[in-house]
């Protein structure tokens, strides 16, 4: 069976790998059009159409492999903030509201070197952005003392090292990235590039929402506005999620209540979607990855993934794709 003939079962529906991609998907006019160092400005990004694949594994190190390759050295794995934005420009009968996504964003606990505790969110490819960092994690050993390897809660523990060079800005592939304090990162920042991150102390990010949370309160959560890439994206996208089926709440959820802070650790994130946010609300088979969960903060670093990856046209030969608008 070729790879675009593979299928997958959702809500009674059996989907090809061919039909599920073809879906169009918009990403931000204004900061994921910024390039990261080191990639190169590209003129005129707004009129260039790009490519994307929806690429589904049930290993996540093979997942990002494929995801990688797809887009080469001038596209990217989508981040949360670029989920999220090709939801509240997309229509609700598209795939991108009705399934599940394993974003390009981590979170790792790490501690200052003034002894503070923080969560660093970096969007568009972190400490974990190779497949080979996931597959040392692996194949740690499952000994407790292992300073590598998969946590009680199974999130994937990082060195002291790794997590000192993110709080930086330094990640392992030799990628220098902006950092920016939760504080300023509200305000705004302009010409947000690719990858970044974003520092928030780790009591803010401990209160915040793990729960069921009302919209308009998830306006103004810490960890909702880190995760979606800011103010005004975390509103567009809460307000058309909202519209959907005029539900009340929808779930933004993190592990920081029940972990280690002193245990430098990291998770992928993972947005949550069935049936055009239908369940954001909960029902009594909400969990699993195909409920309507909302962001899912507190996953475990083992199981399926489902990336999105970008490219320019004529870049990638695998999998069909479709024209993104910019």
């Amino acid at each position: 069976m070729r790879r675009d003939e593979l299928t997958e079962s959702r809500d009674n529906v059996t989907l090809t790998r061919r039909e599920m991609i073809k879906v169009s998907i918009g990403v931000a006019a204004g900061s994921l059009l910024t390039r990261p160092a080191g990639a190169g400005e590209i003129d005129n990004m707004t009129d260039i159409g790009m490519e994307a694949a929806i690429i589904f594994d049930p290993h996540i190190p093979e997942a990002l492999r494929q995801a990688l390759e797809y887009a080469g050295d001038d596209g990217f794995v989508a981040s949360l903030p670029a989920l999220l934005h090709a939801r509240a420009t997309a229509n609700y009968d598209s795939i991108m509201w009705n399934t599940w996504f394993t974003a390009n964003t981590e979170e790792s606990v790490v501690t200052t070197l003034q002894g503070n505790h923080v969560v660093v969110a970096v969007h568009g490819g972190g400490i974990f952005a190779s497949p080979a960092r996931f597959e040392r994690v692996y194949r740690a050993t499952v000994d407790r003392s292992s300073p590598e390897g998969f946590t009680g809660q199974y999130a994937a523990k990082i060195t002291r090292q790794e997590a000192r060079d993110v709080l930086a800005g330094r990640l392992p592939d030799g990628t220098e990235i902006p950092v920016y304090p939760f504080e300023e990162f509200r305000r705004g920042i302009a010409n947000l590039p690719l990858r970044y991150g974003v520092i928030l102390d780790y009591e803010l990010a401990r209160n915040s929402s793990n729960a069921r949370v009302p919209f308009e309160d998830l306006k103004d959560d810490p960890t909702m506005i880190v995760r979606a890439g800011g103010v005004e994206a975390n509103a567009a996208y809460l307000d058309k999620y909202q519209a959907r089926h005029n539900t009340r709440v929808s779930g933004n959820w993190n592990p920081f209540n029940r972990i280690d802070p002193d245990q430098p650790q990291t998770r992928v994130l993972y947005l949550g979607g069935n049936r055009g946010a239908m369940d954001s609300e909960g029902s009594p088979l909400w969990l699993g990855y195909d409920s309507e969960y909302g962001i899912g903060g507190d996953p475990s670093m083992m199981g399926l993934a489902r990336y999105v990856a970008v490219a320019p046209p004529n870049s990638a030969t695998n999998f069909q794709y479709t024209d993104i608008e910019l």
